[in-house]
Order: C-alpha cells, then structure tokens, then sequence
C-alpha cells in the first residue's frame, strides 16, 4: 500500500494497491453468483438520487453482509492513514454504466472519512476521482461541475481507493464513464471522539459487551 498525498493538509490522498486485485475480483465474483444469474437490477425511478443521471445498481452494507465485514476490517488501515481512532458507519456498492456522471456534492454527516475503492473496470479505462480542494462547510447543493474551484482528478486502477474528506470536500465524477461498466464500493467513517460520533455504525448498532450462554 503506497499513501499519495497529504490527507489531513488537503483532505485526500491517493491510496494505491488498498486491496490486492484478486480480492476486488473474488468480492465481484461472491456479489455476482449471489445476485443470480439473471440481468442485473436497476434501482427505480422513485430511489435514484440526484446525484446521477439515470439509475444504477446500488447495495447498502445493512443488506449484503459481507460488506459490511469490509468496512468493518478496513478501519485499522484507515484509522493508520489518517492517524486518529475511527469507527465506521456505512458502506454501499454501486455498479455504474458506460456514459454515468456523479454531480458534484457534499456527504452527509455519516462520512467524515470516506473512502472510494475500485472493484474493477469492463474495459480496464480508469475513471478519475474529483475532489475539490477547498475545504468548505458542508451544504445540500448538487451541481454539474466544479465553476471555478480547483479541484485534484484522480485516477485509480482496481485495488486502488481515494481517501477524502467528504463532509468538507466536495467530489463527484463529472466525465462520463468510458467503461462498458466500473464497479466500486464507497465506505465511511467517524472520528471516535469528533463531532460526529453518534453516526457510528449508521445509528443501527450501539455496541456493548455480550453475555453468552450455552445449552
């Protein structure tokens, strides 16, 4: 793993080689043989956010397990990268398809850390990451490009993650994806003591010791 970029001066950094190539690829393939052999679902008109253009494929941790195990096992490494003590609070997957825009935004509270990790490309054409570089406070906005902020664009091969503070950073892709298709998986995380804390876990899991007993 190779950390480019100053994450806590300018609020990203470039994480190459997060995760090995064949675990992106062995996560693919799990998620694919359990959605089933059928053509892949596209969320509704009624859940597509504004964020894109059309609907996409997208998964939420709560409801595929082994996503959730991810964020979960990853928050040593991020905690390490950005030298203070996190909890995680959700993640999702999202499949985008040839010709997809994200608008520029803000995240909600939940992201404080967040993180975006390429599972893989169809095409093996990296679609670049767009962060903005100033750190601003956080608004409901969404808009097509950056206008006149300067902004970091980021490219990363399967395996490799974006680190940024999305919160205070805005990001989005506002070139359209070259690729047949690219899949990613976007995790979040808190500082445990900052502002945010009570977003840990997604609000759904207050953790505390456990008392088992046996028959």
């Amino acid at each position: 793993m190779d950390v480019i970029g100053d994450y806590s001066g300018d609020g990203y950094a470039l994480v190459r080689g997060l995760v090995p190539q064949e675990i992106a690829q062995a996560f693919l393939q799990s998620l694919k043989r359990d959605l089933g052999p059928g053509a892949i679902p596209l969320s509704g008109a009624e859940n597509r956010i504004n964020l894109l253009a059309r609907p996409a494929f997208e998964l939420y941790g709560h409801h595929y397990k082994p996503m959730l195990h991810f964020l979960w096992g990853l928050t040593p490494v991020v905690s390490g990268i950005v030298g203070r003590a996190l909890l995680p609070t959700y993640d999702y997957f999202r499949l985008y398809r040839e010709g997809d825009i994200c608008r520029v935004h803000f995240d909600r509270p939940s992201c404080e850390h967040s993180l975006s990790l390429t599972l893989d490309y169809s095409d093996g054409a990296p679609w670049n990451l767009e962060v903005g570089r100033r750190r601003q406070e956080p608004s409901a906005r969404v808009e097509e490009d950056f206008g006149d902020e300067p902004h970091a664009s980021l490219a990363m091969e399967v395996g490799d993650a974006v680190l940024y503070q999305g919160v205070h950073h805005r990001h989005g892709r506002t070139s359209p994806n070259p690729n047949g298709w690219s899949a990613h998986l976007f995790l979040h995380w808190v500082d445990r003591d900052g502002p945010y804390r009570d977003e840990a876990f997604d609000r759904q899991l207050s953790p505390a010791p456990v008392n088992f007993t046996f028959a």
